[in-house]
This record gives structure tokens, sequence and C-alpha cells, in this order.
């Protein structure tokens, strides 16, 4: 089997030699050349034609995004950014992703060398599902359409005569990762403002939470928020799981509340959507609907089969609209799937089956 090719772009002499002995510490990568700035590294890929690229955000001359845009509308390749843990660096990485990056991988402040090559694994995985992307997805009309994307699908609803769910009982859970972040705004903006609530868990750091909160809030009627312990969980809200905690929804009488716990890793993930989903079997049974977006491994997919048997409706993003088809595409194995939808329909699937 050939090696996935990578071409590692830093400003960083140490970020690059640290990433190149990490890939080629790996059997199936091979570093084929590092870049100092944009510049280079686009001769370089005209010579090179690598399969991945790693790209750090803060580079003098040309920064990460610039590069990024200019990359994904003449020569689209899969990228791996290098971010900061800052709110800064939350925002711009959450703003590579929407331009077509596949993943992100987290630059710490202090100890940079222990500190990457301590998750290293973790690293040389991101590539590997890099270079299994559909990174065809982003192309010029879909580039633009991001771009000029501002506002949400449907407007707020006016007052007046409206059909009437059952709110109380009622609760959408969504789980993703890679490829999540555009994934999941796509959903929600297709939703009106008195839609039952809707939990999130998608895998993200901890200082990313707030950043990704507010890019949801800006693109649907509804409101949404990171919640804090014991909350009640109302309509029209979206609950995303903050980056550090499992997020659990239990019923008190008839109120849905959140519980935030500080275990252990599951699946590899906190928070894990296998915890969220496992905790709606219990809690809302068969008044849920479970949808499963694009994501690397597996993640959600057993708590899907749960929720599946207790009488939960469950959605997935189908393989061709999915940047990775991992987490889905295992629920699909499972056979715990009622509907396997392109990612444009799933807002309209989860209205009806409401």
């Amino acid at each position: 089997m050939n090696k996935i090719r990578v071409l590692v772009i830093d400003d960083s002499m140490l970020i690059r030699k640290i990433l190149t002995e990490i890939f080629n510490s790996s059997s199936d990568i091979e570093v084929v050349g590092t870049a100092a700035n944009p510049y280079i590294a686009r001769d370089m890929i005209k010579q090179l034609n690598p399969d991945v690229l790693t790209l750090d955000i803060e580079m003098p001359q040309m920064d990460g995004i610039t590069f990024l845009k200019n990359l994904m509308r003449l020569r689209p390749t899969p990228v791996v950014m290098i971010s900061t843990l800052t709110e800064k660096g939350a925002d711009v990485t959450l703003e590579a992703l929407a331009l077509g990056a596949v993943d992100f991988i987290t630059k710490p402040k202090m100890d940079i060398a222990s500190t990457l090559e301590s998750y290293s694994e973790e690293i040389i995985g991101k590539v590997r599902t890099a270079a299994l992307a559909k990174i065809e997805n982003y192309n010029n009309k879909t580039f633009a359409a991001r771009e000029n994307d501002k506002t949400p699908a449907l407007p707020h609803l006016k007052s007046g005569p409206v059909k009437q769910i059952s709110l109380n009982n009622k609760i959408i859970a969504i789980g993703a990762s890679t490829g999540g972040t555009e994934a999941i705004k796509t959903v929600v903006k297709g939703l009106p403002a008195r839609t039952p609530p809707i939990v999130i868990t998608q895998h993200l750091p901890a200082a990313f939470s707030e950043s990704f909160v507010r890019h949801i809030d800006l693109v649907t009627p509804m409101k949404a928020c990171i919640p804090k312990q014991g909350q009640i969980v109302e309509p029209g809200y979206i609950y995303l799981a903050p980056g550090d905690r499992h997020m659990k929804i239990i019923k008190e009488g008839l109120r849905f509340i959140v519980q935030l716990d500080d275990g252990e890793p599951v699946n590899r993930h906190k928070p894990a959507v296998d915890v969220m989903f496992r905790s709606l079997v219990q809690s809302a049974g068969a008044n849920a609907v479970a949808v499963l977006l694009t994501g690397m491994g597996s993640d959600g997919a057993s708590g899907m089969k749960e929720m599946h048997d207790a009488g939960a409706k469950t959605v997935i993003q189908d393989e061709k609209s999915s940047v990775v088809w991992g987490m889905p595409g295992t629920a699909y194995k499972l056979g715990c799937t009622d509907y396997v939808l392109p990612l444009e329909e799933v807002s309209g699937k989860i209205l009806t089956l409401l």
C-alpha cells in the first residue's frame, strides 16, 4: 500500500521537526517536505503532490486562513490545521473548518515537544483520516455559498396559531466528530425556533466550546448555550456538551435535566456521544430522535443501537455527504438506523418525526 505523503507547513522549525519525526515513525506515512511559509509551500505542492497538508494558522507573510482559501479554490487538498488552545485560536480554527479543513491539531503554549509527542497516535490518526476524507464537497460553488451564508435558513416564527407538539416529552440528540462543526450548523439552521430541545455532543477541546456555541447560535432561530450542572432542558434551546465533560440527560418528573460528568473518557473521548445517547435510553425512550453525523471512529454507534432498541427514531448522515463515514457508518452496520440521509435532508426528517 502506498504511504500517505504529507507536507508540513509551519514557520516554527521546532514544530516542523517534531511533526516530521511523529509522522515518519508511522509505517504508512512519510513526510515528503516541510515549508516555513505558504509561498514556499505553494511551489512544493506543485512539485511533490502531497496527499495531506498540515498547516499552521499563524504565519508571517501569509496567514494560514488566506492560504487555505486559495488552496481550496485552486487545488483542493486534505488539510489538518495546527491551532492554539486559545479563544482566538478556536475562532480561527472553526473558520478553517468552515473553509474545508478536515481537522485540527492543538498546539500547546508550554513544553511543545513533549506535549505533541504524548499524543502522537492521535496526530497520526488525524492525518490518516484526512487522507480518506471527501474534500470534493468543498468545490467553488460550496465555498462561495459558505462565504456568503451569514443568515439562518428559517426566520423566527411569528406568533399565532401553530400545530402543537408535546414539547415536554420530545428531545433531539445529535452526535458528531470530524467534519461535524459544519454539519451541525447545517442541521440546526433548518429548524424553527419552537423546535423541541436539542442536545449535542461534538468532539472538541474545552477551549473551543464557547466559540463553537456562538457559531451555532448565529445560524439558527433557536438559542444555543453550554449548559450548567442541573440546568432544565427547555424547548427552543440547543445544549452543547462542554469540551471537558460528558453530558447526560436525566428525567425529573416531567422535565429533562442536564447532568455533567467528569468521569473517564469513553471511546477515548470526553465528551462522548455514547454517554449522552445511553442516558436518553432511560430518560426519553421512544420520545427521542437520535442523529449521528460525520465523524471518525465509532463513538455513538452502540448508544444509538440502545436508543433504537428503546423505541427512539434514529437518523444518520449518508456516506456521500459525510467528510468521514466512521461513526454513522458503524451505526449502519449495527442495523440500528431508521433513516440514512444526505446532510441537507436531516433537519426536514427530524421535523417530520416530531
